[in-house]
């Protein structure tokens, strides 16, 4: 079972929430707040997998609320509920684990609850002590072998990965790596992870996307932080913008 910490100030849809989560059957709501300082002081004494966390909280911003939680040595996962789209992109660069629409709907909440699900599996072994969670490295980096090399690569670092006749590149902040493994492979390996693929040719890295620039053909491209273009196929437009929460 996941457990969840609800934020909102508004109760009703704090209910609303909670019980689309508990229909799930897959998520133990541990506590509820209504704003920032409680919040704060009830999260540092209880153990919680995920917070769902509305933006708007009075006079108050949810984002303050995931970066001070982004600096625990343990973060939760995110996921950030509102009624207000226009913050999407600023949630994923806290490193949001999805972006929930209100009015809440109950297939689209389900999506998240497995999301979240396969995140928590993809950092396992995990070993409990007390309140705290030891996660493995290993799902936090990827290997690769460049030059019969192994290269261990933060996969937060990555920002696409493209395959090209026959080759597949690893476009990380710092360097680019050509290696033979293929862009499946890769797929497969970084499964639960914020890597997602938008092209038969691309995965991309959900948190390094800036922008959205529609393209031709209602098809979009992915501006990444340093300038480069990743394609966003029709295919995979739709999986994309739910994530987004657009």
């Amino acid at each position: 079972m996941l457990r969840a910490f609800i934020v909102d100030d508004e109760p009703l849809a704090r209910d609303e929430l909670a019980y689309l989560l508990r229909r799930s059957k897959q998520v133990d709501i541990v506590g509820q707040a209504e704003s920032i300082e409680t919040a704060l002081y009830t999260l540092q004494s209880v153990d919680i997998d995920a917070v769902f966390l509305d933006i708007q909280l009075g006079d108050e911003c949810g984002m303050e609320i995931a970066n001070k939680l982004n600096g625990l040595e343990y973060p939760p996962l995110i996921v950030f509920a509102t009624a207000y789209d226009e913050y999407a992109l600023k949630a994923f660069e806290l490193n949001a684990a999805d972006y929930l629409l209100k009015p809440f709907e109950e297939s689209r909440v389900q999506h998240t609850v497995e999301k979240l699900t396969k995140l928590c599996h993809s950092h396992e072994p995990t070993i409990s002590l007390g309140s705290k969670k030891y996660l493995s490295d290993r799902t936090e980096k990827l290997a690769i072998t460049v030059d019969e090399k192994i290269v261990l690569v933060k996969v937060n670092d990555i920002l696409y990965i493209e395959a090209n006749e026959g080759k597949t590149t690893i476009a990380a902040k710092k360097q680019k790596y050509v290696v033979t493994e293929s862009l499946v492979a890769f797929e497969r390996k970084l499964q639960g992870s914020s890597i997602i693929r938008v092209h038969r040719s691309f995965l991309v890295n959900m948190n390094a996307i800036e922008e959205l620039e529609p393209w031709f053909n209602s098809t979009y491209n992915l501006i990444m932080p340093n300038g480069e273009k990743v394609p966003l196929s029709r295919t995979y437009i739709k999986e994309l913008k739910q994530l987004l929460g657009l």
